[in-house]
Formats: C-alpha cells, structure tokens, sequence
C-alpha cells in the first residue's frame, strides 16, 4: 500500500469516527420504544421514529461504498425494496443480502432494491466482491444514522439496525414492513416479495 493510500485511508476513518461520535450524541435525544425484536432472549429497545404503512416514507441520507451520499430522493418515482440487516458480516445478514440480490433478475427493471446497514462502507465493499453481490446497492449508514433514526430501527446500546424489510411505492408511501422478531432469523423472503409483486401490479 502506497504511503498516499495509507494517509487517504486514516484521513477518512478519522472523519467517520467524528461523524459517528456526533451520529450517537444525537441518539440520545431520540424518542426510545421496547420492541418485540429479541437479541437472543433479550428485547431490544428501538431508537427514532417508527413508521406505518400507509405513511410517506421518510427522507434518509446514507452512503455508498465510496462515501458518496445517497438519498431517498434519489429514487423518487420508482418502487423500492429496503432489506435492512444488522450487520452484512454475519451469516443470516449475508443469506439475505445474496437472497436479495438473486431476486433482483426476476423483477421488473423499475423496482430499486437497497440493503442498509451500519457497516463501514469499506466492509460492505469486501463483502459485496466476495460474494458476488452486485444487482442491488448496499449502502451504510455508520455515518449519520440518519437512516435509522428516521425508521425507528436503530437498536439501542448495538449502534445497529433491526432486521426489517421494508416497501415503497412508486409515489412514496410505505406499502410494507416486516420487522423480523429475532436478529438471529432471516425474513419471509415470500412474503416479502409477494407484496412487491402485488405492490408493483405484476401478479
């Protein structure tokens, strides 16, 4: 690794480190929830806002795996899928992610898919070339935790998400939300993309 590298690369988890460390002050003033999702035996208190189906689907700003900001906006008009993981390192996490992204060849070319995660983007790009996953963005939110504060998703003391699937629609209004009751269990895949393809008119 060149020396420009290296430097380009502490530069950079410096900057994540004071953005995260702002991120978790600002999670403490979030409104809190016991929820029914288990950590093993153990409920997990819920930090931000939770949604509703039927609602407008909350702006959130996240990021790439080169740091480049991402927003809902960005796919304003199109139908999305959101698979939300703990953690992509981990093997439930993976099995949906790589599910997922198998997936995405049977759907129409409109429906945008997203898997989010508080996973550094660095990590989520290693993961992605390993596993081949590339028909669907994993995008992360270890920067701002914008996203899960505005989900009502960030899991207290864990600094990660709730596993949750998650639909919008094409004008913007949460159609669907699975929230899976165990961080060890993978979603109703079925289920899930059943209400895609009923969402999208394609059943």
């Amino acid at each position: 690794m060149t020396i420009f590298k290296r430097s380009l690369i502490t530069a950079l988890l410096a900057s994540i480190s004071i953005f995260s460390a702002q991120a978790i002050d600002l999670t403490e003033q979030l409104p809190s929830r016991l929820s029914e999702v288990r950590a093993g035996q153990q409920q997990v208190v819920l930090l931000g806002h939770p949604i509703e189906v039927g609602q407008q689907a909350p702006e959130f700003k996240v990021v790439d795996q080169q740091f480049k900001a991402v927003s809902l906006s960005d796919f304003a008009g199109q139908p999305i899928l959101l698979s939300v993981v703990p953690s992509v390192d981990t093997g439930t996490c993976s099995l949906q992610t790589k599910r997922f992204n198998d997936a995405v060849a049977d759907l129409p070319s409109e429906v945008v898919m997203l898997t989010i995660s508080t996973d550094l983007p660095f990590a989520q790009r290693r993961f992605c070339e390993q596993e081949a996953v590339d028909q669907l963005q994993v995008l992360s939110d270890a920067v701002w935790r914008d996203f899960g504060s505005n989900y009502g998703l960030l899991i207290k003391d864990m600094g990660l998400l709730a596993r949750t699937v998650i639909l919008i629609d094409a004008a913007g209004q949460i159609n669907y939300i699975q929230l899976v009751k165990s961080l060890a269990n993978e979603p109703d895949y079925d289920d899930a993309l059943s209400a895609l393809r009923t969402m999208i008119g394609s059943e």
